[in-house]
């Protein structure tokens, strides 16, 4: 066979070398026949059953994560349980059965389509792309009804074992829990973006992969030689002797390199010539801070607290409650052992909806989320921030406000935290009355008004993902225009800069928060613009560290100076890679 490349979206860093394992969607092998009056009832029962069986595989591999698995792997498991909950799947097709006679397979996928075509109608791209969740699950079922389910060969401890690499239409987050402890090395879909719910799984659990291959399925035969470069999205099928040697030198490197990085778990975060770096985490829940503890993070620069209200049955109707929240907010601070912990204030809407059902907005990242929402429902924004300073008694704690762009927003907000601290003075409640308060700059028009806000704020953070998705106009989960998601767009350099700089010259700390912060190669590009504070995702710290140490400033800056007066994408590229061997 002729070796050939196929190109995808990257969603997790490595090398993954291992022959195809096609996994065969469930609905392909889908058999459409009508059935007898007398056999209604016991299709209904085998529609049923499968549910049932489904309901306790996902309940199974909930209770089988390990201890040390990040929460939202646990997150996504409930919601596959709480879509094969919803009556539009575990009542309609029932109901076709009864009323059309159709087998039990053909009335599931009967619906499953009808869900789909109307996900495939909404203009936003990251609801659309949760019409995936939705096939996923109806695939569980169809697995279960056909006898068709997803199975891989068992580790044998043997160096010999030949690796697999699972090549699917698309996977569930629930299947790849499932293949960890499976001869698996890494995953190819057809389907699937940067920040889909199985992308997010495989950069937890640090597979390589490669996802949106579009027909990659079609083109790769069952035990194909592959390899999978995760790092550039790129898959590289049945390759010659002497690409399949060179990526496995490749692939040894890199794993002698991650154990280097260990070592410098406890070693300062401090350049060649002296100067002290900050290094942070984020984080989503509570138990994430002993992955922060153990990568070494001075503490977390950002708890996105949204996913606390997330992920709940009917959690539309039933937010977490104050006290909910304080338990959460309280169990953090205290995890983190007298470290800073900063606390976004919810952040929902576009990427991150309560509810898709209910969703109707046009252009989900254009309305009313973020700090847009929380002022427009105060009670829900006061009973977290009542949560938050409460906690704040137990150790420190920054607050942080998501999405400010307007003068009239940031007084409104400030105005609702002294609210808040009066309403917990009347109650007795404990509190640090001078909690910091700070602001994401992730809007263009809050980069371009900075004076607004380091007159009125502690501190900002720099959200890197929505600054680039605003400023450049694409969707950052639309695989369509994820090729224009550029950091290194140099109207992203000049707002970086400029922000940076004007919060040193007004003594207002300035951090990045997003991706940004955490991709070594830019790790140099931050330090040269002025950026002493970075905080990240815990596995990104260690690779950060490393360049930080061998870094110094007075060869980074004079550099960097250089790249900010360049405009021309290729001069840019150049002038990165000349910082990187300095």
């Amino acid at each position: 066979m002729t070796s050939f490349t196929l190109h995808g979206i990257s969603v997790s860093r490595g090398i993954a070398i291992g022959r195809a394992h096609l996994v065969a969607p469930a609905a392909l092998d889908v058999k459409h026949y009508l059935i007898a009056d007398e056999q209604v009832e016991a299709e209904v029962q085998r529609l049923q059953g499968a549910i049932a069986t489904v309901h306790k595989e996902l309940q199974t591999i909930w209770n089988d994560l390990p201890k040390d698995s990040p929460a939202e792997l646990g997150a996504f498991i409930d919601v596959h349980a709480l879509i094969l909950s919803d009556p539009m799947i575990s009542d309609v097709p029932l109901d076709i059965i009864r009323t059309r006679y159709y087998n039990a397979e053909w009335a599931l996928v009967t619906q499953i389509d009808e869900l789909s075509a109307q996900f495939d109608e909404v203009e936003d791209a990251y609801l659309r792309e949760r019409k995936a969740d939705i096939q996923q699950v109806g695939e569980r079922v169809l697995k279960v009804l056909t006898g068709s389910a997803t199975t891989l060969p068992a580790r044998d401890g043997g160096e010999s074992s030949v690796h697999m690499i699972v090549v699917a239409h698309d996977i569930s987050p629930a299947d790849m829990l499932q293949f960890r402890d499976r001869a698996f090395s890494g995953f190819i879909t057809d389907l699937g973006g940067q920040n889909s719910h199985t992308a997010i799984v495989a950069r937890s659990l640090d597979i390589p992969a490669a996802v949106g291959m579009s027909n990659a399925s079609a083109l790769i035969a069952q035990d194909d030689w592959l390899i999978i470069d995760g790092d550039a999205g790129v898959v590289i099928v049945d390759p010659a002797p002497i690409v399949l040697e060179q990526y496995r030198e490749r692939q040894a490197y890199l794993l002698r390199e991650r154990k280097k990085l260990g070592k410098l778990k406890k070693t300062p975060a401090v350049t060649r010539d002296g100067t002290s770096i900050t290094l942070l985490a984020n984080i989503e829940f509570p138990d994430d801070c002993a992955a922060a503890l153990e990568a070494g993070a001075h503490g977390v620069g950002l708890f996105r607290s949204e996913f606390l209200f997330m992920g709940r049955t009917g959690y539309v109707h039933k937010l977490p409650s104050e006290d909910e929240q304080f338990e959460s907010y309280r169990r953090a601070v205290v995890a983190m052992k007298g470290r800073p912990v900063t606390i976004r204030t919810l952040d929902i809407g576009a990427d991150k909806p309560f509810d898709v059902a209910e969703q109707t907005a046009l252009n989900p990242a254009l309305g009313l989320r973020a700090i847009r929402y929380c002022l427009a429902e105060p009670q829900v924004f006061l009973a977290q921030l009542r949560a938050i300073l409460r906690a704040s008694a137990y150790g420190p704690i920054k607050l942080l406000i998501p999405m400010l762009a307007h003068a009239f927003e940031i007084d409104q907000t400030l105005a609702m935290i002294e609210q808040a601290k009066s309403q917990l003075r009347e109650a007795g409640k404990k509190f640090d009355p001078l909690i910091p308060v700070g602001a994401m700059i992730e809007i263009p028009a809050a980069a371009l008004t900075l004076p607004l806000f380091v007159k009125r704020m502690d501190f900002l953070s720099i959200g890197t993902n929505d600054l680039i998705q605003y400023t450049l106009a694409i969707d950052r989960v639309d695989h369509e225009v994820a090729h224009l998601y550029n950091p290194l767009h140099p109207a992203i350099l000049q707002l970086l800069w400029n922000t940076i700089a004007i919060g040193a010259k007004a003594g207002v700390p300035v951090a990045v928060c997003g991706e940004m912060a955490g991709d070594p190669k830019l790790t140099r590009l931050l330090l040269g613009m002025g950026l002493r504070e970075f905080s990240m995702h815990p596995t990104q710290l260690l690779a950060v560290k490393q360049e930080i140490v061998n870094s110094d400033l007075g060869l980074l800056i004079p550099h960097t100076k250089k790249i900010m007066r360049a405009y021309e994408p290729g001069v840019i590229a150049d002038a990165m890679e000349q910082l990187r061997l300095m």
